[in-house]
Order: structure tokens, then C-alpha cells, then sequence
């Protein structure tokens, strides 16, 4: 039996990042087969660490924080350690000089394309990093096929062989839920129906002011535009009439959000994956979204493609699909079967 280490630091943040840690792992250590995994998670993850399946994996504490020069010292001698025969990361964040094989999940490459207003240090650290990370890994994970030409696009067309496209998955509490919930929780809000959901941070590429213009240009003063954001970006937002923030909106709240709502929307320019559209159809919430990036890949019925501009976004919100039947893009145990066959292949390339 072969050991993987596991970096989870990022599973105790209620992020899209975090969200994959936690439901790829548990479903890899749920189908750990002749595998055996050294989960690396913070004190912050001590609940999920609990919450996981009985199965061939133990834990080692780690206090690192990740984009950190701390973690380039501290996490080689861990893992030489560590007797694992590979490492990976659910994120480009590798330590300089690990001692392992590793693999490493790619969810985009949003700094090469949108800055969001990071420091030219910042950018050259992440390019950096991330290069390296491209160049030195065994195999590499992308979330969508958009994220792979990335990719090969940036780093070149030799690297197209070691990349797997792994789309993520959709977690099984995302479904449609009962007009009982629904009341429930969109009382807990103070939201009624009609509203317009929109799920996701209000960095420069979501481009959320889009959105609110196109709101206002609908004229749907019979309907609410509900914003499930936070961060400094979204307190920045100019909010016009009928249009709320909800902030803190735990994830358990989601599925109902998403089955009482008349569409998810987002008018986003560039997503590696972009979760809350698989959520919204997995719930069956029609969706008004940009025909950017990663977003055509999730398309299905109930799915409404726009360009990205006021108009278009407007006249849809007048006329939304009326249903979307739920439709499971993925399944996590799906992803992590896929992820932990590239880990054996891996393993069988260094064994021979």
C-alpha cells in the first residue's frame, strides 16, 4: 500500500477552493482502494477532519499559512518525512523544493488574465510559482478543458500530456428542496420571490456591476436581485434599488436559495469551472451566464448563454427560462475516482 500526502490547509475556508478540498477528499478517502493518504489539514479543519468516512487515512497537523515563504521551509523536510511515495495539492501552492512526486489541481489562471489589483510583487510570485509548479509536476489536474488549453497556451503544447481534465463535482445536498424549505429559508434571509441569485465573490473578473446595470435596465420592479457576496469588493458595490447583499449565507442554505430562485446569474469573464452554475442546475435553477471561459462547458438546458453586456443580461432577466429540470453536472466520487487513477499512474510511472 502506497502513501499520498494530502495538502487540506485550504479545507477549513468557506471558499470554492475550500469546497474542493472538502468534498474531493472525503470521496478519495471513501474510495482509497490500495491507497493510503496523510491529510496535512490546520486546526481550522478539525469538524471536517471528524465528519470523514472511516477508511485508510490519518492526519498531520500542520499551522502553515498557504502563499507563505514558510511553507517552502517547512513542508519539504515534513514530507520526506512522511514516507509518502507522491504529494498532492488541490491548488498550484507546492513548496520549491519538494522531495516527492507530486500532482497538483490547476482552477485557473485568473492572475494572468485579471490582476484584481495585486501588487506587481504579488503577480511576479504567483507567475513564478505557479511555473514552477507547471514545469516540475508528475501530472497535473485541470478543472475543465478551458482551464487545460490555458494551459498549453501559456506553458506550451508539450505539457497537454500531462494534464487530466477533471471536472468538479456537485455535492449530493445540492437538490431541489420543498416549497417548506424554501419559505424557511428565504424568511431567514428577509428575501421573497421573484429574485435573481447570484453566488460568488465581486472580484474585477465577476463583474458584478454588470449585473446590477442590467437590473435596472430590466425594469423587474416586481423582482429582487439577491447578492450572496462579501469582501471589500462587494462593499464597494453600488447597489441600486431592489438589489441586496447577503453576507455570512452559510453553505447549507444554498440548495434552497437556488430552488426558490427564478435564475442564477452571473456575468462573469473568466471562470476555471465556476461551481454555482453546477449548483444552480443541480437544484433546478435555470441560469442566465456569460458564453465565457469555462462557462459553455456546463451548458444544458435551462442554461441561457449571453454575451457579456447590459442589454443582453437585461432582456433575459425579462424573459427567464421558466424551468431548468436538475441535472447533476458531476459527482464527487466521480472526480476523486478519476483524480486517484492519475495518482496510480503516477506511482506506476516512478515504480518502473
Amino acid at each position: 500500500m502506497q502513501t499520498v500526502t494530502i495538502d487540506c490547509r485550504f479545507a477549513g475556508g468557506h471558499t470554492g477552493l475550500g469546497r474542493y478540498t472538502r468534498c474531493l477528499v472525503r470521496e478519495l478517502v471513501r474510495h482509497s482502494g490500495n491507497l493510503r493518504y496523510v491529510l496535512l489539514a490546520p486546526d481550522s479543519a478539525e469538524e471536517w477532519l471528524r465528519s470523514l468516512p472511516a477508511g485508510t487515512w490519518d492526519t498531520q497537523r500542520i499551522a502553515l499559512p498557504s502563499y507563505s515563504l514558510r511553507e517552502h521551509v517547512t513542508l519539504p523536510p515534513l514530507l520526506r518525512r512522511s514516507g509518502a511515495a507522491l504529494h498532492f495539492s488541490p491548488h498550484f501552492t507546492v513548496p520549491w523544493r519538494c522531495p516527492l512526486p507530486f500532482v497538483a489541481t490547476i482552477h485557473d489562471l485568473i492572475l494572468h488574465r485579471y490582476p484584481n489589483r495585486r501588487s506587481l510583487l504579488a503577480q511576479a510570485a504567483y507567475r513564478m510559482l505557479l511555473k514552477h509548479t507547471v514545469q516540475c509536476a508528475a501530472s497535473l489536474i485541470a478543472v475543465s478543458k478551458f482551464v487545460g488549453d490555458e494551459l498549453t497556451s501559456v506553458y506550451g503544447e508539450d505539457l497537454r500530456l500531462r494534464i487530466t481534465v477533471v471536472p468538479e463535482g456537485v455535492d449530493t445536498e445540492f437538490h431541489p428542496r420543498s416549497n417548506t424549505e424554501q419559505k424557511e429559508i428565504l424568511a431567514r434571509h428577509g428575501l421573497r420571490r421573484p429574485f435573481f441569485l447570484y453566488v460568488g465573490n465581486a472580484k474585477e473578473h465577476k463583474n458584478v456591476p454588470l449585473l446590477l446595470t442590467a437590473f435596472t435596465q430590466s425594469g423587474r420592479t416586481d423582482c429582487t436581485l439577491a447578492l450572496v457576496t462579501g469582501g471589500r469588493e462587494a462593499a464597494a458595490l453600488r447597489l441600486p434599488p431592489r438589489a441586496v447583499l447577503l453576507q455570512g449565507v452559510p453553505d447549507a442554505d444554498l440548495p434552497a436559495l437556488y430552488s426558490a430562485a427564478t435564475a442564477c446569474v452571473t456575468a462573469s469573464l473568466y471562470e476555471g469551472f465556476c461551481l454555482p452554475v453546477a449548483e444552480a442546475l443541480a437544484c433546478g435553477c435555470p441560469v442566465l451566464a456569460t458564453r465565457r471561459a469555462a462557462i459553455p462547458e456546463l451548458a444544458r438546458d435551462g442554461v441561457i448563454l449571453l454575451e457579456p453586456d447590459a442589454a443582453s443580461f437585461a432582456a433575459a432577466m425579462r424573459s427567464p427560462p421558466l424551468h431548468a429540470a436538475p441535472m447533476r453536472t458531476g459527482t464527487w466520487e466521480n472526480a476523486a475516482v478519476r483524480t486517484a487513477s492519475v495518482f496510480r499512474s503516477c506511482l506506476s510511472i516512478r515504480r518502473s
